[in-house]
């Protein structure tokens, strides 16, 4: 009877070991520290196992019952590419054009919410290796828009190095949440560095800058979002920087991110980046010395299929399975603060459930932030905003008057509804207003069996006014392999050669200036557009961006007064294409606001408003030493008969003479906010040494003596009201970093 009780404990406890295996093991238990766990974990893992752990598509080990994790997900405006309904909010261009950052982390965490909401759905069900399900998001691309030619310059924060890191900052903040121990979601800095185009030949291009620009422009969001915001991933790129592949760059990778800036987290190829090393680079003999290369460097994870090779180097001696624990380790720490090992129930978001995705609240939120996106840039006799009671008519004609993929940009996500500008129109003003549709023209060509440019034309005089929806969508600009229609001013790989609006779109509306009717052009891009006959001829503009699935009720908004827009560019609008430098040129010489000398149509920080404001000077110190801070404060009035906001900019210009480069002027602060007709408010911001410092010709940063002007107002200098402040820096030349 013993040895029969004995036998059936023996089943049981074989039973349980069976199914509950994976609770027995150390990495398992939640009590332990992470780094304990994570030590235990690589101590039962097999070399070829190690290796296939680094790839994107990192698969189940049955044998301790370690789940298969797919890292590739995007998260750019909305958890994107997913089979599920969930919420999109503007492309980030757009959002870059809020110039608001507590709004940006507020879409950051319902992005995160929704995204969270469907791993934990997948965590209890045993499904975590499913593409684009994962809470590793390869976002934000804080690139600096450096030329409006780049298609992918849409998934930036624009052309400031300094509105990008707050921007970006912003967007990790609301990503990954502010659990000691658990991440909410994985935010990853991309692309590192020195990348912003062309697209065509991104494979093979050796980007060369001097030091000055490197650490001027192109490097400083991805410190902040480093060293202050503590990013927990970043991507490097596919080019080459002097001579060296970024995802085998020992001074990019080595050097600065981990020695310099002291990051921790996890580094990740961009997609199949690595092969591009002996096949497209040709820097490297083979792929074997390819992936080990790369992984010294400091490319812990490989999007592609190549790093399986690591075992490989490793048995040739080109690499060690010691080199590979340190690439590994780094990578369990994230999965391990996502939840992946344990309970969903163990972390602070494991309650966040479906309910969440589409919720009103993060609808609402899309909506306001489409809102905040709009930049009126013209408004001539101040026909805007219109008044429905006196229009009988309306002619709302173009591309992107009822195109809702144009809404989504790339990168997205599917909402339940998209409204357009069309659905709009008619939900709001049925009964009230007639509205005739005609699409009039394609993005670039006539459509099939289409009225007559002459036809249309007399359609539209029978309206009280014009609504024209210009612009492009993300078939004509973006990463080359996904914008892949042709035709638009020598289209290439997703890159435009041109800024002017298409010709067939331009034809038409020069046919409709001839009625005679106001024209009020709601334009569509990623970029900017230059407007040189536009800005002439029709009597309004509003740059609208890709404004996610609220769009159309956020143009109608600020077309009707319902609100008062508030954007601002975050891109410098030149006059005519002969302004911009050669594409592949990377030296920042007369590029972007803070170096571009000649005259624009729309600066860099504009943007109109249905109010008018009014900047006071405040008392502020005139003299602050080397290393110190220093405040300033500026008095802003609605003056205006309407309710508004209004974007706050500080800038700082360094007049004094000598022979290093410096920015014409440079944005250090910005504040966007509310004022009814005839409020104030005191608005201050507090400048670090670093905000007052230079970037020497040889890239140190450091805090000068000199003299130097505060100005704060609506725009940049000399471009808007506001108000200066003569500053003088005294002392010893404090290096910052």
């Amino acid at each position: 009877m013993l040895k029969k009780k004995l036998f059936y404990l023996c089943i049981l406890w074989v039973t349980i070991q069976s199914v509950h295996g994976e609770k027995y093991y150390p990495f398992r238990d939640t009590n332990l520290p992470i780094e304990e766990r994570i030590n235990d974990l690589v101590s039962r893992l097999t070399l070829s196992e190690k290796v296939q752990m680094l790839k994107h598509q990192s698969p189940a080990i049955k044998r301790l019952g370690v789940p298969a994790y797919n890292w590739w997900n995007e998260a750019l405006h909305g958890v994107a590419r997913t089979s599920e309904k969930v919420t999109v909010f503007p492309q980030a261009i757009g959002m870059a054009a809020t110039f608001d950052t507590e709004a940006l982390e507020q879409c950051a965490e319902i992005i995160s919410s929704e995204g969270r909401a469907l791993f934990n759905e997948d965590l209890r069900n045993g499904k975590t290796g499913d593409s684009y399900r994962g809470l590793t998001y390869w976002t934000p691309n804080i690139n600096i828009f450096r030329d409006p030619r780049w298609g992918r310059g849409q998934e930036t924060y624009g052309e400031d190095p300094y509105l990008t890191a707050k921007m970006g900052t912003a967007m990790v903040r609301g990503l990954e949440g502010t659990d000691p121990t658990y991440l909410k979601a994985v935010a990853c800095a991309k692309h590192y560095a020195v990348h912003s185009g062309p697209e065509f030949n991104r494979h093979t291009f050796d980007v060369s800058v001097s030091a000055y620009d490197l650490w001027d422009t192109y490097l400083p969001a991805f410190r902040e979002l480093v060293v202050k915001a503590k990013v927990h991933g970043v991507m490097c790129a596919y080019n080459r920087l002097n001579n060296q592949p970024c995802c085998g760059n020992s001074v990019l990778l080595h050097n600065i991110l981990r020695n310099q800036w002291g990051f921790e987290g996890y580094v990740t190829s961009d997609c199949w980046a690595i092969s591009d090393f002996a096949h497209n680079h040709k820097t490297h003999a083979n792929d074997i010395d390819a992936v080990s290369d790369a992984l010294l460097t400091g490319t812990d994870l490989e999007c592609g299929n190549l790093y399986q090779l690591l075992e490989q180097g490793v048995q040739q001696g080109s690499i060690s399975e010691r080199d590979i624990d340190v690439s590994l380790k780094r990578l369990l720490n994230i999965l391990f603060r996502i939840g992946l090992f344990d309970p969903v129930d163990a972390n602070p978001y494991g309650n966040i459930g479906r309910e969440v995705i589409e919720c009103d609240a993060h609808k609402k939120q899309a909506y306001e932030m489409a809102r905040k996106s709009m930049v009126l840039l013209k408004n001539d006799r101040n026909i805007l905003p219109l008044n429905k009671n006196k229009l009988k008519k309306i002619a709302i004609i173009g591309p992107n008057a009822d195109d809702e993929q144009t809404l989504l940009a790339n990168y997205f996500g599917t909402p339940s509804e998209i409204i357009t500008p069309l659905k709009s129109l008619q939900k709001r003003l049925q009964g009230e207003v007639e509205i005739d549709y005609i699409k009039g023209v394609d993005h670039l060509r006539i459509l099939p069996d289409a009225p007559s440019f002459q036809e249309i034309a007399k359609r539209a005089k029978k309206a009280d006014v014009i609504i024209f929806v210009s612009g492009i969508n993300a078939n004509y600009e973006g990463e080359a392999g996904d914008a892949g229609a042709d035709g638009f001013a020598g289209f290439a790989s997703g890159d435009r050669t041109s800024m002017q609006l298409p010709s067939v779109q331009l034809s038409l509306l020069k046919a409709l200036e001839k009625t005679g009717r106001p024209i009020i052009l709601v334009n569509m891009s990623g970029s900017v557009m230059s407007f040189e006959w536009e800005s002439q001829h029709v009597d309004a503009i509003i740059q609208a961006w890709y404004g996610g699935q609220a769009a159309g009720d956020a143009i109608t908004d600020v077309l009707f007064g319902d609100y008062n827009p508030a954007g601002r560019m975050p891109l410098t609008t030149y006059m005519r294409d002969e302004d911009l430098p050669p594409f592949e040129d990377y030296a920042m010489q007369n590029r972007t606001y803070r170096y571009f000398r000649g005259e624009v149509r729309y600066p860099f920080g504009y943007g109109l408003s249905y109010t008018t404001f009014q900047y006071t000077p405040c008392e502020a110190d005139s003299v602050v030493a080397t290393g110190e801070e220093i405040t300033f404060t500026a008095r802003v009035t609605n003056t205006g008969n309407r309710d508004g906001e209004e974007v706050v900019q500080l800038y700082i210009t360094h007049t004094e003479e000598n022979t290093s480069p410096k920015p014409l002027c440079a944005l250090k602060g910005f504040k966007r906010i509310f004022l009814k007709k005839g409020e104030s408010q005191e608005i201050t911001f507090t400048l670090t040494p670093e905000e007052l410092a230079l970037v020497e010709q040889n890239g140190m940063v450091t805090e000068s003596s000199g003299k130097a002007e505060i100005y704060i107002g609506g725009g940049q200098p000399h471009q808007s009201a506001g108000v200066s402040y003569p500053l003088t820096i005294t002392g010893d030349n404090y290096y910052v970093y």
